[in-house]
């Protein structure tokens, strides 16, 4: 499986959704309400941005790289509608319907077209009970803070082992849209973050807002829609004999790669929060094939080849999750 720079799966917006370290004031300055508590915040976030009308721009900051964007999102009795764009950089776009998620690279001059899940769009990759995963997360609220002029919560997520990350989220205390996150690695160091400059809720988009902004022959398409030939990963013929607790198979597709047409299997596993995605390609004639570990700000990759295939496991985890993973993948009996 492999990635160039230009790259921009929606999958990696998932990032959104998660957490921060910068200073805060302290709780104990403030009077919080015993209801509100760190889970029920984060199930009312959940909840307003699946639900709202809203548009906004964030910074987004994964290393050195910073990139700004814009997130329009919309709801009505059809379903849910997103629009992404790059502001800055190479120009990309993620489009998504209940039907399709569009990216588009005009740079490139491609487009690629596949079939949209129930519940991974890009503002939502939270269960939508958080209690869920408590099992494997302690939840607290650490205080209260602004981002863009607005009032938010503050609080933090931290996993219970060292398989996965932890994050930090400022809520909007108004309308419970996270205003901020980072993703924390297992020493408290920010890994990415994330930022709104501006965020409005709407009643209504106008639906010129949710259109590509790119028509034309001139573009390259790959329709990947109704190329999963396999309905799950009982079918497959690899198993994984090694994941954190709680993770379990989310999504299984199986179709050819579009440059190659050789087999390439997906399966995606996570604990409801954290995710990792396996692929497993049946390898040709090329002369170099990349194995070992690499990094991209929070998102590991470890690969390695197990007869005639190429094993490899992408996420935004310790390495030693995916590494782990990825050894543990053998030939179903």
């Amino acid at each position: 499986m492999r990635m160039t720079n230009n790259t921009f799966p929606y999958c990696i917006f998932r990032l959104i959704i998660f957490a921060a370290v910068l200073h805060v004031f302290p709780l104990a300055v403030f009077a919080v309400d015993t209801e509100m508590t760190a889970q029920k915040l984060i199930n009312q976030m959940s909840h307003a941005a699946r639900n709202l009308n809203y548009d906004g721009i964030f910074i987004y900051q994964r290393g050195r790289q910073i990139d700004t964007m814009r997130l329009i999102h919309k709801v009505n009795s059809d379903g849910e509608y997103e629009r992404l764009v790059s502001l800055t950089g190479n120009a990309r776009e993620v489009i998504r319907n209940n039907e399709t998620v569009t990216c588009i690279f005009p740079d490139d001059k491609i487009v690629t077209v596949e079939k949209s899940r129930p519940g991974k769009f890009l503002s939502v990759q939270l269960p939508e009970s958080i209690e869920k995963i408590d099992e494997y997360y302690t939840f607290s609220i650490t205080g209260q803070d602004r981002v863009a002029g607005q009032d938010a919560w503050v609080v933090n997520i931290v996993p219970k082992d060292d398989y996965r990350y932890g994050y930090q989220l400022w809520i909007n205390k108004k309308n419970h849209l996270l205003l901020k996150s980072v993703l924390k690695n297992n020493f408290g160091f920010s890994l990415e973050q994330m930022i709104f400059t501006q965020l409005e809720v709407l009643e209504d988009i106008p639906d010129e807002l949710l259109q590509a902004s790119i028509a034309g022959t001139e573009y390259t398409w790959y329709n990947n829609i109704g190329l999963e030939a396999v309905p799950d990963g009982k079918h497959s013929n690899w198993q994984i004999n090694w994941m954190p607790s709680g993770f379990s198979m989310s999504d299984y597709e199986r179709q050819p790669m579009a440059a190659t047409g050789n087999p390439l299997e997906h399966m995606v596993f996570t604990d409801g929060l954290a995710m990792v995605s396996v692929f497993i390609e049946k390898l040709g004639k090329q002369p170099v094939v990349a194995t070992g570990a690499s990094k991209r700000g929070a998102v590991n990759t470890f690969a390695r080849l197990a007869g005639g295939y190429q094993v490899t496991a992408v996420g935004e985890v310790p390495q030693s999750t995916v590494e782990r993973m990825v050894n543990s993948v053998v030939v179903r009996q």
